[in-house]
């Protein structure tokens, strides 16, 4: 077989064997033909250029950086993903990996730096030139059509046309279960999308992907809400994509799933580059080491605090498939954190404790009574306020002034016998907490978009603190908010604390999490993973936790 294949090698035409796109030829085929040239010793270019050509990477970030304004989101990163590679994407929340994927994607340019794909530099304009170039993005969350089929979503656009131009249903199946074969799953083609499980319609947008004979697959959590046979799964779908040549990028918060499907990674730590290599010879520790590590001091202004007697009291909280058996106190002047990866459900746990959300089980004590389950009302009675994760869309009203968002939460006390509420009384509101707070602000009657992002927050703030809480939820007290009025936040937690207020909490910043609380909560996909004192906790250890690499205290 080999003498005949070297006859035909010598017969053709050397120079279109040469020039054969690498892509068309998968890894085992590109060896054969290396090893059968070197074999003979002829041509010994034809090995040169093919082993250069398969050295290229598919695509490429080059010195890449990218702002949001003053926020330097990436800084002169390079990224390169070649054929038959899995390559991991790590970082803490915020280090800047989405907007590596937004570059790579064509979601957005980089103000600095390039973009190669097989080692040319290009521009992509949009979405669309980085899909023609080979490059599909595969979410957390699926995009599909629920009432259309399987088939239907993955050629949507581009359906096999027959007579009359009608859709040829018996062309359209044969390609999808084509693609289907090629995965190595089973998923009828003519199934609707609606009732799939997450696992399968993450396998139909890969389905998608291929349809447009992606070369590079981005990953971004594709597995959080997975159950471990269906990660597995998935791992196997990886796998059969490595071996046909494609690229993938693979972005997770579980250290165990990079160390287990990738070849190589990528490590950011504010915006830059911390770590490219291997992860051969690596260990968990070693990757937990490149992802942290910050100075703390002068960002978190924590006072000691004399912790009091215990004011808040959740008790085995349940929310079926959310979180489970999540129990905990807090004390007076204490600053509890509750941490863990973006999904663990922290926020969800702290809408709950206050109302918005029903649990299924478990009780929310305050000064040891009882409040009703589901009821903000009831939770804001006993004296609980909550700083939501969103300001924008759930702590405020934009189009409101600053002094009528104040007032919003004391407006049975702001009005008068007539029960009209008075401007003098709200306006007056307002203006105490602005200058306890050191708001910044033209007019209190201007609507509240007007104000910084970091000042919106304190108007969140000021609303909660009127209503003299005696436990305030906090969740992610500084996101999207600058270095400057994070250290007024801090410092303004801590006086609060130190003034006997009970704080929990929750952030998905790590130097936050070690700068402010005297106890941190651990959460690992819906339960308390560990508790660790202001004394215990560290990096490492948090990390550890969160991604389920520790032991559960």
């Amino acid at each position: 077989m080999r003498d005949r294949f070297v006859k035909d090698l010598r017969e053709n035409d050397r120079q279109t064997i040469t020039e054969t796109r690498s892509s068309l030829l998968t890894d085992q085929d590109r060896s054969v033909l290396i090893v059968f040239c070197c074999f003979e010793g002829e041509e010994p270019q034809i090995n040169q250029q093919l082993t250069a050509e398969s050295s290229t990477p598919i695509i490429a970030l080059k010195g890449a950086s990218k702002s949001y304004g003053a926020v330097r989101a990436s800084r002169d990163v390079s990224i390169a993903l070649s054929s038959g590679e899995v390559r991991a994407l790590a970082g803490e929340n915020g280090a800047g990996k989405s907007t590596i994927v937004r570059m790579l994607a064509g979601v957005q340019r980089p103000d600095e730096g390039e973009v190669l794909v097989d080692g040319a530099p290009v521009t992509f304009h949009g979405p669309a030139d980085a899909r023609d170039a080979g490059v599909a993005v595969i979410y957390q969350e699926p995009t599909l059509f629920p009432d259309l089929s399987v088939a239907e979503n993955v050629m949507m656009g581009r359906h096999p046309l027959g007579s009359m131009r009608r859709i040829d249903r018996r062309a359209l199946h044969r390609t999808v279960q084509e693609l289907m074969d090629r995965l190595g799953v089973k998923l009828d083609p003519e199934q609707p999308v609606r009732g799939l499980s997450i696992a399968d319609q993450q396998l139909v947008e890969i389905a998608k992907a291929l349809s447009f004979d992606a070369r590079v697959l981005i990953m971004d959590e594709p597995t959080a809400a997975l159950s471990g046979h269906e990660v597995e799964r998935l791992f196997g779908v990886v796998r059969t994509l490595r071996q046909r040549g494609a690229a993938v990028l693979f972005i997770s918060h579980r250290l165990d799933e990079i160390f287990t499907i990738c070849d190589t990674v990528t490590v950011l730590r504010d915006g830059q580059v911390t770590h490219d290599g291997t992860t051969a010879g690596m260990t968990t520790d070693d990757l937990v080491r490149r992802m942290v590590g910050r100075d703390l001091n002068q960002l978190f202004p924590k006072q000691e605090a004399k912790i009091g007697e215990k004011v808040l009291e959740v008790k085995r909280l349940t929310r079926e498939g959310v979180f489970i058996d999540v129990s905990f106190d807090v004390h007076r002047g204490e600053i509890v954190a509750l941490a863990g990866l973006v999904g663990a459900g922290r926020s969800e746990v702290a809408r709950a404790i206050f109302g918005v959300d029903t649990p299924d089980a478990g009780d929310v004590f305050v000064d040891g009574h009882k409040l009703k389950r589901g009821s903000p009302a009831a939770a804001m009675k006993a004296g609980i306020g909550l700083v939501p994760e969103d300001r924008r869309q759930q702590g405020l009203v934009m189009e409101l002034s600053i002094e009528r968002n104040i007032g919003l939460t004391r407006l049975q006390q702001l009005r008068n016998r007539l029960g009209v509420i008075g401007t003098g009384s709200e306006a007056k509101l307002a203006a105490d907490w602005a200058t306890k707070l050191q708001l910044k602000y033209h007019k209190l009657a201007d609507p509240v978009g007007f104000l910084s992002g970091g000042n919106q927050q304190k108007v969140v703030l000021g609303k909660w603190l009127a209503t003299g809480p005696k436990v305030l939820i906090i969740d992610e007290p500084t996101r999207g908010i600058d270095v400057g009025t994070k250290a007024e936040v801090h410092r303004l937690m801590s006086e609060l604390a130190g003034e006997g207020l009970a704080v929990l909490m929750i952030s998905s910043e790590l130097p936050e999490v070690l700068g402010m609380a005297d106890r941190v909560l651990v959460m690992h996909e819906g339960r308390i993973a560990r508790e660790l004192s202001r004394a215990e906790a560290d990096e490492e250890s948090v990390v550890r936790a969160a991604t389920g690499a520790g032991v559960a205290a």
